[in-house]
Parts: C-alpha cells; structure tokens; sequence
C-alpha cells in the first residue's frame, strides 16, 4: 500500500508517519506539508510546498497511491468562521480533489473530531465546518472516504502537540490519561493507535464512515509483530 499523509508535522500526523514507517504493509509513504519532518527513512517521501491550497506544481507526484491519512488541522480559537472555513473546509475539499481525479480508486480518511456537526446547522461554528466537510468528502467519488472523530489524544513514543499552548495543556492533562482511559474508556485514544487504525482502514476497510474513539479503539491492532 501507497500512501499520501498530510499533516505528518502535527501531533496526530506524526503518529499516523510513525505506524505507516512501521507497517510492513506500508510500501511508501509521501509527506507533503509546508515544512520537513525531519524523519529520515527508505519509505519515506517529502513534499516540502509553501502553499498548500497550489498543488498543481507537484501533481505529476500525487498519482498511484492507495490512501490518503488526511491530519491536518487547527484550532478554532480566535478565528472568525471565514478564517477556519478556509483552512479547514476550503484547503481540505481543494485537495480532495486533486487526489480523487489522479486517484479514484483511494481511500480518504480525514482527521475530524468528536462533537463536528453532521447537520451543518448547529451553534458551534467549529463543529459546523468540520460537518460540512465531512459531508463533501462523503459524497466525493473515492473507493471509501472516512471520518476519524477522536475525542481525547494521548501523544505517545515521544511525539509532543506542536503548538505552545497545546504543549503546555497536554503536560498538565497528559499524566491523567490512566485515570481518563479507566473513568472514559470510550473517549480516549492515543496516536499510536489512530496511525494504526487508519492503516487497518485503509487496508480492509471499517464498517461505516464515522468512527469515533470507540470505533477507533475497537479497529486498531492491540499486538503488531512488527513492533
């Protein structure tokens, strides 16, 4: 399997790079993002490409792939719903796609979150967004197309949140998770496990489009030979 990862820089992205570099099953894997990765391997591809929403400069290098893990995103926090609709939803669908034509026999799985609004008509303008996006990478014509809706996340095998204050909440949050994962089981997963949940996806497939925490856990491979 062939994959494209957007978002390998970020917390979640760098566990779903991590599992796909492990993955015997995992032939290559290009990361395109507007910095390095600073991750050297013989799987591993770079597109290092400064504006994302122009990817018609590297589209020769986007055919013959399997699956895309979808990880980019952002906060919500002091940004107007036209600012987060166009890195979400805008740069998102732009990409989508580009892949789905050069592509069409892809899976698409996209890093959303657990609370997003399939209704697209909710009070939370975050959760209306990233509705409206999943519901148009829904309808898009790939082989599947799914959402990963994670509530909590816990960084694992040294990945850290790449912002500040990301890094300064998890510091606190992040020796709770025994208590979390005992207490709210159903709302806890970590990026070792959504990398290889999203490999096992893309792989066989999963028994309906939106998974959330639970789905997640209950897919992803408790014991790897590979390990």
């Amino acid at each position: 399997m062939k994959v494209i990862l957007f978002g390998a820089t970020g917390m979640v992205g760098q566990g779903v790079l991590r599992e796909c570099l492990l993955d015997p099953g995992v032939e290559s894997a290009l990361a395109i993002g507007r910095a390095a990765t600073g991750q050297r391997h013989q799987k591993l591809q770079e597109i290092i490409q400064g504006d994302l929403f122009n990817l018609a400069p590297v589209e020769a290098r986007l055919s013959g792939y399997d699956a895309c893990f979808f990880c980019l995103g952002v906060s919500a926090a002091r940004m107007s719903e036209q600012q987060y609709r166009r890195v979400t939803y805008d740069l998102t669908i732009s990409t989508a796609e580009i892949l789905v034509r050069l592509n069409p026999a892809m899976t698409f799985i996209y890093v959303s979150g657990a609370g997003t609004d399939s209704s697209e008509r909710g009070r939370m303008m975050w959760a209306r967004v990233k509705g409206e996006t999943e519901n148009a990478l829904l309808r898009m014509p790939f082989k599947a197309a799914y959402m990963f809706r994670p509530a909590y996340i816990q960084p694992l095998r040294g990945i850290r949140p790449k912002t500040a204050w990301y890094r300064a909440a998890y510091a606190v949050i992040a020796p709770l998770y025994p208590l979390w994962k005992l207490l709210l089981p159903k709302y806890v997963t970590t990026t070792e496990c959504i990398g290889r949940a999203m490999i096992e996806v893309a792989r066989r497939g999963a028994p309906k489009p939106v998974l959330s925490s639970q789905d997640i856990a209950a897919i992803c491979p408790a014991n790897n030979t590979f390990r």
